[in-house]
C-alpha cells in the first residue's frame, strides 16, 4: 500500500531571541527569500510531499505575501496556537480532510531553512515501513556536562546523545493520538517525538547533517546564510 506523505510548518512563533520586529521566519536571507520561504522551496520540491498545512498566527499579515502562498501544494493555512504542539495538532485537523490514519506527516520547522532534500528523502526511505515514524538528529560529538549554577555536576555520557532535529515524521492516525494525549493531560514538550514518548512508542533517529540548524538568534542567521552559500 503506498502512503502518502504530507508536510506540516509550524510557523506562527514570535522569535522573542531575535530582537527584531518581525517574527524570525519572516526575516530576510541574503538570497533574497525569506526564511520561511527558503523552508518551503526546499521541502514542497520534494517528490514525495503530497501536500502541506502551514500554522500561522491569527494576526498574521506576512504570510500572504510568500512566494508560497498560492503553491499547488498548499492545501490550507491553520491557526497557530499558544505552544509549538497546538499549532501541529490544530494543522492536522486542517489535515484530517486528506490524510489517512497510515498516511505520513513530517512536521518541520519554519526556523530550519538549511534542511537538505536529501536529508529529507533518506528519512521517508528509512521509515516507510515502520508503525510509528521517527526524525532527523545528529549525534553529539562534543563533551557534555550537566551543572549546578554554572559548577559541573558531572559528565555525561555522550555517546548515548543526540540533538533532535526536524522533520520528524510520524503516521497521521498515531501523531494525532500522541498530541490529543498532551493537551488531554497537560504535558509539556518540545517536539513530536516527546508525545510520542509519552505514548510509550518507539521513535527511530535518522542521521542528518549538523548544517540543519534551527535559527534562534542573529548569529544563527549568518550561520544560516553561510550554509546557503556552499
Amino acid at each position: 500500500m503506498n502512503n502518502q506523505h504530507f508536510l506540516i510548518v509550524p510557523a506562527s512563533g514570535i522569535g522573542e531571541r531575535m530582537n527584531t520586529k518581525l517574527p524570525k521566519q519572516y526575516l530576510k536571507l541574503d538570497n533574497g527569500l525569506t526564511v520561511l520561504d527558503q523552508t518551503l522551496k526546499t521541502l514542497l520540491n520534494i517528490e514525495q510531499i503530497k501536500g502541506c498545512v502551514v500554522a500561522i498566527a491569527e494576526n498574521d499579515t506576512e504570510f500572504t505575501n510568500s512566494a508560497f502562498a498560492n503553491h499547488d501544494k498548499l492545501l490550507a493555512t491553520a491557526a497557530g496556537g499558544k505552544a509549538r504542539f497546538h499549532s501541529v495538532l490544530s494543522a492536522l485537523n486542517t489535515l484530517r480532510p486528506f490524510a489517512k490514519d497510515e498516511d505520513w506527516v513530517l512536521v518541520h520547522d519554519a526556523a530550519r531553512p538549511c534542511v537538505k532534500a536529501s536529508d529529507v528523502i533518506h528519512l521517508i526511505e528509512q521509515l516507510k515501513n515502520h508503525p510509528v515514524g521517527g526524525l532527523l538528529a545528529v549525534k553529539m560529538v562534543d563533551t557534555i556536562k550537566k551543572s549546578s549554577n554554572t559548577v559541573v555536576e558531572k559528565t555525561i555520557d555522550r555517546s548515548l546523545l543526540w540533538q533532535a532535529q526536524t522533520p520528524q515524521m510520524y503516521r497521521f492516525g498515531v501523531l494525532f493520538k500522541a498530541l490529543k494525549n498532551v493537551v488531554k493531560n497537560n504535558l509539556t514538550i518540545t517536539d513530536e517525538a516527546s508525545s510520542i514518548e509519552y505514548l510509550g512508542l518507539e521513535s527511530v533517529l535518522v542521521p542528518s547533517s549538523k548544517s540543519n540548524l534551527k535559527i534562534t538568534t542573529a548569529e544563527d542567521l549568518d550561520l544560516a546564510n553561510f550554509y546557503l552559500k556552499i
